[in-house]
């Protein structure tokens, strides 16, 4: 086992694996109640909606099944789920014009297409001519990204519903914090934070677990219920073991897709949305592996890092089962990231996080019972961790100050990892070249990021295509 993960090479133990894994894991559960909740709230064209005991069991199955088979394959501690931004891209704009098969259907033609990216070499080419500085500043996007991610989840910044200002403390952006999960996220985040800063091992693990005992103490007096039923509740996980503790999951969605859309709403339309789904899953997954390798101290000085080429092949793999599986396209997580603070640096933690995803399809309060408000801790954690790689970059030249920049905040900004790199890659090959430093830049750079121009313009060109 050593031998084959190279734990001992990569200065790690089996018992910081297995403790890694299950941190992952953990920051990781939300996936299975959100995923359920986006795909099932959302009817098809034909008024057809998933019901969310059929998402939530095939999440975890792929989950399962990706996140293991990574761990064997690339032997990296980068754990599957499904991805949030084409979750939400399927439900809100995809199905209003197609069937919920036929969506699943586009994805999974995403992912063949990404495969053969990765097999040609074409991924690696593109992920090669990406500038040190530009993998550094995806890196602590990245983090800024799971930053915010993990203080809106905890209902500690949220939106004010207003144009000025659009975002403000507390769930409702008011200033001020008037939830009781919400201040057991501040104090689940201070804990974790000090074991941290104190270089107490297994630090996360404890806050988690901490935060977790906390908050299952708290439900059982006070009741406070789920945010959707009562205001000041827990947004998305109840922390109580009131629920029966098995269940037979339903499987009835695997294999349920198929590749009618082209005759349905046209080829060029299909294009498109083949085109939206390819490059958010491209880069989203390029961003996210770039920054958690070099997390993990496994990047080496020009960013790449062990097995690269097999992990870009089954991270496209990733698209073909949460299509095949009705799940939405399953990539790389940046939530690992918690797994990878905590000791993880092979894939034999991939095996633990993975287990615990297929555990949950049969042990329903698995799941659940961490509370989305107490893992926020964690990303707000490791999301301040991966920040910190802005310091090797050097911001001598405006034209590498601006890109970057851009790259960092475009990201947390937008909600989403492949805007930042879009925008960064566009504004990299503009400046250098107006700096008189077009001849550093890679031609397949340039041709990304007139990719990303159409990507950018894409809404415009599909009104074209449709009418």
């Amino acid at each position: 086992m050593d031998r084959f993960f190279e734990i001992s090479a990569r200065n790690s133990t089996i018992a910081s694996e297995i403790r890694g894994g299950v941190v992952t894991f953990i920051a990781l559960a939300y996936i299975l109640v959100l995923n359920p909740i986006i795909l099932s709230g959302a009817a098809d064209v034909e008024g057809r909606q998933l019901t969310f005991a059929q998402v939530s069991a095939t999440t975890s199955l792929a989950a399962g099944v990706m996140t293991i088979l990574f761990g064997l394959i690339a032997r990296l501690p980068f754990a599957f789920a499904a991805g949030m931004g084409i979750n939400s891209f399927l439900a809100t704009t995809v199905v209003g014009s197609l069937t919920w098969a036929e969506a699943m259907g586009l994805v999974v033609i995403n992912g063949l297409i990404i495969v053969l990216l990765a097999v040609t070499g074409l991924r690696r080419m593109i992920f090669d001519a990406v500038p040190m500085q530009l993998k550094l500043a995806i890196t602590a996007g990245i983090g800024l990204f799971i930053l915010l991610v993990g203080l809106v989840d905890a209902g500690f910044v949220g939106s004010t519903g207003v144009a000025s200002p659009p975002v403000g403390l507390g769930d409702d952006g008011a200033g001020s914090i008037t939830t009781v999960p919400t201040l057991v996220f501040v104090l689940t985040l201070l804990l974790t934070g000090t074991l941290v800063a104190k270089r107490v091992r297994g630090g996360i693990l404890i806050g988690l677990v901490a935060g977790t005992l906390a908050a299952v103490v708290i439900e059982a007096i006070w009741h406070l219920g789920s945010a959707q039923e009562r205001p000041g509740g827990w947004s998305l996980s109840v922390p109580s073991m009131t629920e029966a503790p098995f269940a037979i999951p339903d499987l009835s969605l695997v294999g349920d897709f198929n590749l009618n859309s082209f005759s349905r709403i046209g080829v060029l339309a299909a294009v498109m949305l083949v085109f939206t789904l390819v490059f958010a899953n491209f880069f989203d997954a390029m961003g996210t592996m770039t920054g958690l390798s070099r997390e993990a101290g496994l990047a080496d000085a020009a960013g790449t890092f062990p097995r690269l080429r097999s992990a870009l092949i089954v991270e496209g793999a990733g698209a073909v089962v949460g299509g095949a599986t009705s799940s939405s396209s399953n990539t790389v997580f940046i939530e690992s990231g918690a797994g990878i603070e905590e000791g993880a640096r092979t894939g034999l933690a991939n095996l633990v996080t993975g287990a615990l995803f297929l555990a949950a399809m049969f042990v329903a309060p698995l799941a659940s019972i961490v509370p989305s408000e107490v893992a926020a801790a964690a990303l707000v954690v490791v999301g301040a961790m991966m920040a910190a790689h802005l310091r090797h970059i050097d911001f001598s030249e405006f034209s590498v100050t601006l890109p970057v920049i851009l790259t960092v905040t475009v990201m947390p900004f937008s909600y989403s990892i492949a805007n930042g790199i879009g925008v960064g890659f566009i504004a990299w090959v503009a400046l250098r070249t107006a700096s008189g430093k077009a001849h550093e830049i890679s031609p397949l750079l340039w041709v990304v990021a007139a990719g990303f121009l159409v990507y950018f313009a894409r809404a415009p060109l599909e009104s074209l295509i449709g009418g």
